[in-house]
């Protein structure tokens, strides 16, 4: 066994160049449906979406308007009812399940609006589990985490569990989570939606800052237009269609 999970998975994937032309994850033509009571209902209409190296991409949109079914959609976690969804050139198309989980466990990183860190392990551990769960060392595992701690400036938190974490400190360690396997691009559902205003704005220049410093990009979906506002282009949801 090697210290990575799996030198063989790593190489059936495509490693996408750095270039900050690349595109990291598209949407094509994406529409989802569900039946609900005998009828149907449309969630995703003809999303067309492009996402460049180091970009940071912000959905605003009403509730319910598919901002959330998009992110899935984007994650490889839900499959669109048409279209394609490309990660750093891989396609979910025709991918198996287990290849889908690969895609996505190499290329992406998720940061949703509760943190669901593991109550029982410190900060260090929770950021370092990714990498363990790849069948990496812990004790190898942990130096990547540290790194990304202080990147959020936790650095003196790590060997604190959640419960002794404020909800803003909580946040940002979800946030180095997601970023410990370098991914190719970060999907954040509402990431600032149970903090308060102050603390909100905190986590949010976290995110810029660590998108700036590390090259990921991120697709965030928020509620909040003067956070979204920040970012390098912020798209509208309405009834299941994205616009500019």
């Amino acid at each position: 066994m090697t210290d990575s999970y799996s030198v063989a998975e790593e190489q059936e994937l495509t490693t996408p160049t750095t270039e900050s032309s690349q595109i990291v994850l598209e949407a094509r033509d994406v529409c989802r449906h569900y039946e609900e009571g005998g009828r149907r209902v449309d969630v995703l209409r003809g999303v067309n979406l492009q996402v460049r190296a180091g970009e940071m991409v912000a959905i605003v949109g009403a509730s319910g308007s598919g901002k959330s079914t998009l992110l899935h959609v984007l994650g490889l976690l839900d499959r669109p009812s048409s279209g394609e969804v490309h990660v750093a050139g891989q396609s979910g198309l025709r991918a198996t399940e287990a290849e889908r989980s690969k895609i996505r466990n190499r290329f992406l990183g998720f940061v949703y609006q509760f943190h669901h860190l593991l109550p029982e392990f410190t900060a260090l551990d929770n950021v370092a589990m990714p990498l363990i769960l790849r069948r990496m060392k812990r004790d190898t595992a942990r130096e990547p985490a540290r790194r990304m701690l202080a990147q959020v400036g936790l650095a003196e938190r790590a060997s604190h569990t959640p419960g002794q974490l404020s909800g803003g400190e909580r946040q940002r360690v979800a946030l180095a989570r997601a970023l410990v396997t370098s991914p190719a691009c970060v999907l954040a559902d509402e990431p600032t939606g149970n903090l308060d205003r102050v603390t909100a704005r905190e986590v949010f220049s976290v995110l810029r800052q660590v998108n700036q410093q590390e090259g990921a990009a991120f697709v965030i979906v928020t509620h909040d237009t003067d956070l979204a506002a920040q970012a390098d282009r912020q798209l509208r949801m309405v009834d299941g269609v994205l616009s500019c």
